[in-house]
């Protein structure tokens, strides 16, 4: 947290399908599940996957009396103007009146962001102070961070995504603001020594140092993810009796990739140790 109030960590990528939703509904109960207040963000008001997903919670706390921590949760509505400046705008100001009430209410903030790029989404961006970028490991995930050369792999430019994240860096710098913190979550990581793995590690190192960001190790393909979705529940909530679910390999293999993930964004307030 800063002096002034909650610690801003937007989930953004402009590729759907990277399991931004996932990451980031992890990172909001695991922050929930050490003490600390959390508030979440859902820009995303056409599929409403994270709101979806904490209003799964509650209906699964209710119905079984299990004590679970569940963030505050906000989605930003759609606009209805006509005009899509109009819209825009208001959108804009619904975002601004929505951070303003749980920036001071709260230790962290979670903001989930469209797959896409919108105003609202590019809005959400500059707010952040952890800016977490979950892609698939795949060089069609990464262009969405830069162009490569296909015959030597060699970077050739950074995106325009990548363009606008610095963008979003300049901006606050220019308002003395703390400097962005850039995450890039590698998600769906070959258990094997392959090929495209070790070329996809080589051009990720060459990248970060290019343009300025740190990479987090992310989830595996594990159906696991899926099947908890309905019920509102992270790898960190198992096991549950009321669902017949017990610890696996695979889940307990899960739950050290959240673990993980959590250590390696440095959060403030966050210690050693992940429960």
């Amino acid at each position: 947290m800063t002096g002034t109030g909650a610690h801003i960590i937007v989930f953004g990528n402009e590729k759907g399908g990277s399991g931004k939703t996932t990451a980031a509904m992890h990172v909001a109960v695991s922050l929930a599940r050490m003490g600390k207040r959390v508030a979440a963000i859902d820009l995303d008001s056409r599929q409403r996957s994270f709101t979806r997903q904490l209003e799964n919670r509650m209906v699964f706390k209710e119905r079984t009396g299990v004590d679970i921590p569940i963030p505050a949760s906000h989605v930003v509505a759609r606009s209805n103007l006509k005009s899509l400046d109009e819209g825009a705008a208001e959108e804009a100001r619904k975002f601004a009146d929505i951070l303003a009430e749980v920036e001071t209410q709260n230790d962290f903030v979670i903001i989930d962001t469209p797959g896409s790029d919108t105003q609202l989404s590019r809005i959400g961006h500059a707010a952040a102070d952890t800016l977490v970028t979950p892609m698939n490991d795949s060089f069609v995930d990464l262009d969405l961070l830069a162009r490569t050369d296909p015959q030597t792999f060699e970077i050739k430019q950074p995106s325009l995504y990548s363009d606008f994240v610095w963008d979003c860096r300049k901006r606050r710098l220019m308002a003395r603001k703390p400097a962005l913190d850039w995450v890039v979550m590698r998600n769906r990581i070959s258990s094997t020594d392959t090929r495209n793995k070790r070329r996809m590690s080589g051009v990720l190192d060459k990248l970060a140092e290019r343009i300025s960001f740190r990479v987090a190790p992310g989830f595996g393909e594990r159906i696991i993810f899926r099947e908890l979705f309905p019920y509102g529940l992270t790898m960190l909530d198992l096991p549950q009796k009321s669902l017949g679910i017990a610890l696996s390999m695979s889940h307990v293999a899960a739950r050290q990739e959240v673990r993980e993930l959590l250590l390696t964004l440095k959060l403030p307030g966050v210690g050693t140790k992940v429960s």
